[in-house]
């Protein structure tokens, strides 16, 4: 194994070429995974037929309170797992490593089994009324019993830099969960005539189907690398002795945080789930299938595709943790602030343009996914949705950057003040705005929440504003222009091609390409990318006959 380089300059550049290589993958599992999640519901759809919209809600509802209890569950120690695998790694205590694996499982295991009988046993309490809600959770509760493992092994593998086995076992366990989804759909839906509820209960009762699958990939890597753990645990230093007692409090300290901000977004969208029906009552009269419609809008069609482009951002705050804690670890305040300001660009690189395609597409793209039902207003909020999946990027990325830094106290002060600005705005703009006031709420909420974080790394660690000010102005610049060459191709093609179905894929995917060949072509011709991605994709431009 090579020496580390002791040249400060050296160490930034493999930090980097570690965030990217790592990114890459994080990246490359979690869209892939993201599409095939978004892509289900084209199929799903046609076979619910006139029960689709309220199938959708009800699958939504039960997910937003199977997501919260599953992280729950998981108690963020998977991601404090990963920090501190990194923290004793870059002390070679390796030995210390596996022994916070195997606390970690035990921990896992408990919480599994709590929470899952919690969820069961006690489903009608979380129902908010609505009794088909019980047989959603119930099938949900099967997964718990199965993710945290799962999860915290996953953890494991990105701890030691390894992101591959995270990567693929997460996009096996999406391609189990929705093979499930769809079989039992179709033959529920459309071979036996089935009760739409049983089908979204089954449908649900494919994420345990997913994470069983999942878990076995990851056996099947950690048996293969057994040999080489084994042998940094031999090489190890062998210094340090903590004892079991202090490993519990150390993954049960750094999880906490992690449960409150790694259920943020899901803590946003259950408020919206539990105040929304009752304001919109309050505010007029409306039906209870009506008002579950207008949710399944907002609440579910649209933030499933917008939760495509958001996974960029998570797939890179995943990657950024473990290396920001090995950089604090060794007190170095100048790669973490290179570190801060990398992550920020690279965050910009993918998820500027990609929210503005997707608002550029945004009509052909709903019709795509959800057929004509609700055609104009569901166009609207997504691609309303789309800009706001900015700002919720951006706080996946500054959450897990304060996490990284053992900042985690304060990240959860500054998510507390962010939800408090959801409760105080929450009414007043549901009132008014109908459909867009818990868009808008969240929207606000979390911009306060990224700021204070911002603010605070700023004074902490100093971020080079005048590189991201810079970087950022030909970012924008090609994007903006990105998103108009996009709503040509969909203004042209729809007028010359329709709005059907197949038609409309057509359009997406034209407008896909000739805007996203513009800003992969700008960006490597500029050299932009280069500076923001690292040394590596001279290689792209180089295939791409770009000079």
């Amino acid at each position: 194994m090579a020496a580390k380089s002791d040249n400060p300059g050296n160490q930034s550049v493999d930090a980097q070429e570690q965030m990217v290589a790592g990114s890459a993958w994080m990246t490359a599992g979690s869209i892939f995974s993201r599409i095939l999640g978004a892509v289900y519901i084209i199929p799903w759809s046609i076979w619910f037929g006139t029960f689709f919209l309220q199938g959708n809600a009800l699958y939504g509802k039960g997910y937003n309170i199977y997501s919260f209890f599953l992280i729950a569950a998981i108690a963020g120690v998977p991601s404090a797992i990963a920090k501190q695998v990194a923290h004793y790694n870059a002390l070679n205590e390796y030995g210390i490593s596996v022994r916070l694996y195997q606390r970690g499982l035990v921990i896992a295991l408990g919480t599994g089994v709590a929470i899952a009988a919690l969820m069961f046993f006690g489903a009608s309490l979380f129902t908010g009324g609505d009794a088909n809600l019980v047989p959603v959770l119930h099938s949900l509760a099967w997964a718990i019993l199965i993710i945290p493992t799962m999860s915290l092994t996953r953890g494991y593998f990105q701890g030691f830099q390894q992101m591959a086995p995270s990567a693929i076992s997460q996009f096996v366990e999406q391609l189990a969960r929705v093979i499930y989804m769809l079989v039992t759909a179709f033959l529920i839906m459309r071979v036996l005539k089935g009760n739409w509820v049983t089908a979204v209960a089954q449908s649900t009762l494919a994420a345990a189907v997913g994470a069983l699958c999942g878990l076995l990939i990851l056996g099947v890597y950690y048996w293969r690398r057994r040999g080489y753990f084994r042998s940094l645990v031999q090489h190890s230093n062998n210094q340090l002795v903590v004892p079991a007692n202090q490993l519990y409090r150390e993954i049960v300290t750094q999880a906490v945080p992690f449960i409150v901000l790694g259920a943020g977004i899901t803590i946003f969208q259950l408020i919206d789930q539990y105040t929304f029906a009752p304001i919109m009552h309050a505010a007029g009269h409306y039906t209870d299938a009506y008002l579950n419609d207008l949710f399944a809008l907002f609440g579910v069609n649209a933030n499933k595709i917008i939760m495509i482009t958001i996974s960029l951002a998570s797939a890179l705050a995943i990657t950024v943790v473990p290396l920001l804690s090995e950089a604090y670890t060794r007190g170095n305040k100048r790669e973490i602030s290179s570190q801060l300001t990398n992550a920020f660009l690279m965050f910009e690189f993918v998820m500027i343009p990609s929210a503005l395609g997707m608002s550029a597409v945004a009509r052909p793209l709903n019709i795509v996914f959800y057929g004509h039902a609700q055609e104009a207003l569901g166009a609207s909020i997504l691609a309303f949705s789309s800009y706001l999946s900015i700002i919720l990027g951006l706080y996946t990325v500054v959450s897990a950057l304060m996490q990284g830094i053992s900042q985690n106290k304060r990240a959860v002060k500054y998510f507390l003040v962010g939800t408090v600005v959801k409760f105080v705005v929450q009414w007043p703009l549901v009132y008014f705005l109908g459909t867009f006031g818990p868009l808008v709420a969240t929207g606000l909420g979390f911009l306060v929440t990224c700021y204070l974080i911002i603010h605070s790394l700023n004074y902490q660690f100093g971020i080079n504003y005048a590189t991201i000010a810079k970087r950022t102005n030909g970012i924008l610049l090609s994007s903006i222009v990105t998103f108009g060459l996009a709503r040509a191709v969909v203004w042209a093609g729809t007028w010359l091609l329709g709005d059907n179905r197949i038609m409309s894929f057509v359009v997406v995917a034209v407008a896909a390409v000739v805007g996203g060949y513009f800003y992969v072509y700008t960006m490597l011709h500029s050299r932009l990318a280069d500076d923001i991605m690292g040394p590596r994709v001279a290689g792209l431009r180089r295939r791409l006959h770009i000079r």
